[in-house]
């Protein structure tokens, strides 16, 4: 039914008047005809895919500018020849290291970091938390227990924690719906990562369209409609999934928190800023949002400028190289009104934001060394 109802929701009407290119021909194609040679007319709005035109503004960046370290990307290799290919392509590209955000523990866990360690050089991982038995009111002490097996087996940091606004669910194999970041019983597990200097990466929300309604005024409908929120019940809303944010960082000075995808606020990244200005305990990383503020060049410019200490580089994208040199022309260069579908599924094209060298460096690596208390 929703497929369908999607499909009704954008089918474009267009309307075209045919003028016949032979003066001596005295009637035009019947409809029928003309409905076959053209399919313009039963085009549903997504399966637009349309091919930029404009000319002179292609500055294809092969690798980047300084190593890069993805701060956020996931255990997509399954086998050792995928690993492999993996860190060749990361070389190709310029991934000095990749952060591993498992979202696992007990022997899942143990599993990757036995696969991982490989690359011991190249690879970071993140375990997760331990969620089972959260419903009772003396929950946290196994949990903390297993954060710190986990931490003595080579986690060096928690996530992707993940709260689109039913609570905590990004987890094996329980999930904690009901419970949210800010919860009390979350505060022993936030202070033990701050005592072993692990940082927590979390998802909070999702981008505004997908909380509006359904209908042909929600601007990001494309994307909108597959990640839909607005018809679940009881579902806290983007505003207030920026305020259970806000609690669990200002109530947790000591632990150092990266809010995923922006904390999702593509829309109004001075939401973002604001929290940046109140509390230094809190970063962000700019992955899978590419197409979301690519729209929004200047802007994006002038908030990293300002924010150029408090943001990470990640991907969250897969294992692709067209992947990894795409996020790059959109941070290094100005090119205007591009497309790339590996990593839009929005209807508009993307613009590069034009960061300066000294901002590259600081998001690139810079930052991230310091979270991840590395050495340059």
């Amino acid at each position: 039914m929703r497929t369908q109802s999607l499909g009704t929701l954008l089918l474009l009407t267009v309307l075209i008047s045919f003028s016949c290119s032979n003066p001596e021909q005295e009637t035009s194609p019947t409809d029928t005809e003309f409905n076959h040679e053209n399919a313009v007319e039963n085009l549903l709005l997504k399966d637009h895919q349309p091919i930029s035109l404009y000319k002179g503004n292609e500055h294809p960046v092969e690798k980047a500018a300084f190593p890069v370290i993805d701060m956020h990307a996931h255990p997509y290799a399954k086998s050792e020849d995928e690993l492999e290919e993996w860190v060749a392509i990361m070389d190709r590209v310029g991934i000095e290291k990749t952060v591993i955000q498992t979202y696992r523990t007990g022997a899942e866990f143990d599993s990757l970091v036995q696969t991982y360690s490989k690359y011991p050089d190249r690879f970071v991982l993140y375990c997760g938390f331990d969620y089972s038995g959260y419903e009772e009111e003396d929950f946290g002490a196994a949990a903390v227990k297993e954060l710190e097996r986990c931490f003595s087996v080579g986690a060096k940091g928690v996530g992707e924690l993940g709260d689109k606004g039913k609570g905590l669910f990004y987890s094996r194999p329980t999930k904690a719906f009901g419970m949210h970041i800010n919860d009390p019983k979350m505060k022993p597990l936030l202070d033990k990562c701050a005592e072993l200097s692990m940082p927590v990466s979390i998802h909070v929300a999702e981008p505004i369209w997908m909380y509006q309604p359904m209908d042909a005024s929600n601007d990001g409908l494309m994307n909108a409609f597959k990640w839909r929120l607005d018809d679940q019940e009881g579902i806290v809303d983007h505003g207030g999934m920026i305020t259970i944010l806000e609690e669990a960082v200002s109530q947790n000075p000591e632990t150092t928190f990266i809010a995923c995808h922006y904390a999702n606020s593509s829309y109004d990244l001075s939401i973002l800023g604001s929290l940046f200005d109140k509390y230094p305990n809190l970063y962000a990383d700019n992955s899978a949002r590419y197409a979301e503020t690519a729209t929004i060049p200047r802007t994006v410019n002038r908030f990293y400028s300002r924010y150029a200490d408090r943001l990470v580089y990640g991907t969250d994208m897969g294992i692709s190289q067209d992947m990894y040199r795409t996020t790059f022309r959109i941070l290094e260069t100005a090119d205007e009104h591009f497309y790339d579908r590996n990593i839009s599924s929005y209807h508009w094209p993307m613009h590069g934001y034009d960061l300066s060298k000294e901002v590259l460096e600081k998001v690139y690596r810079t930052n991230a060394l310091n979270i991840l208390n590395l050495q340059p």
